[in-house]
């Protein structure tokens, strides 16, 4: 007895839900992804086998190779509070609408006694055009800005703190520019901050390689 043949028809797949749901997913991702925050110039810093994530919120003080210092005040809830003590204890003298202005900038790279300059001009000045914030042995107004940080955050966990403050120094600068930081950082009280650096793997055969840490 013969068999029966099946017809064969073309298989049709609805693609639509699949769309909805790709589109759904790349809509989480973008809106839920948190950019990286502009970084004031770049910087080549240091190797290290350290691998411990920066916070989201973090003081950045930016070192370049020429030895120019900016800094970036990362959290946004504490930033006005910190212009504004900086701004009553140094005498700037900055109107409310200036200090605004002020707040929306990402970083501080010029020093103080030309910021209300600064905030008059139309158009921003090139990062690479800045001077820096001075610090050095005769003018360290990073003094200044740590006095005015550790003044906003008076009262709150300390060792929050610590982990907020964070150096990126070029490979190439010179030690004395990074010694005047941390001299600022001692005169505030300030005795633990954090390098970052670019990550790298353990060497074969080190110690460290040998006799890993052991997690907590």
């Amino acid at each position: 007895m013969p068999k029966v043949k099946i017809p064969r028809k073309s298989t049709t797949i609805d693609m639509t839900a699949m769309c909805d749901v790709a589109f759904l997913l790349l809509s989480f991702f973008i809106l839920a992804t948190k950019q990286k925050p502009p970084e004031v110039l770049a910087v080549t810093p240091p190797n290290s086998v350290s691998a411990k994530a920066a916070p989201e919120k973090s003081i950045l003080i930016t070192l370049t190779k020429e030895g120019k210092v900016f800094l970036m005040l990362g959290d946004e809830t504490k930033k006005a509070d910190i212009l504004s003590n900086i701004n009553a204890a140094k005498g700037l003298n900055l109107s409310a609408a200036e200090l605004n202005k002020w707040n929306k900038a990402p970083f501080i790279g010029v020093p103080l006694g030309q910021i209300k300059s600064m905030l008059a001009m139309a158009s921003e000045i090139p990062p690479n055009k800045l001077p820096g914030i001075p610090c050095d042995s005769s003018n360290n107004e990073m003094v200044d800005w740590m006095k005015s940080v550790t003044n906003v955050y008076a009262g709150t966990d300390q060792r929050q703190l610590q982990e907020m403050l964070l150096i990126k120094g070029d490979n190439a600068a010179l030690y004395p520019a990074f010694k005047n930081i941390k001299q600022a950082f001692k005169k505030n009280e300030i005795f633990k901050f954090r390098i970052v650096t670019n990550g790298e793997s353990v060497p074969v055969g080190s110690e460290l390689y040998l006799n890993p840490p052991k997690a907590n």
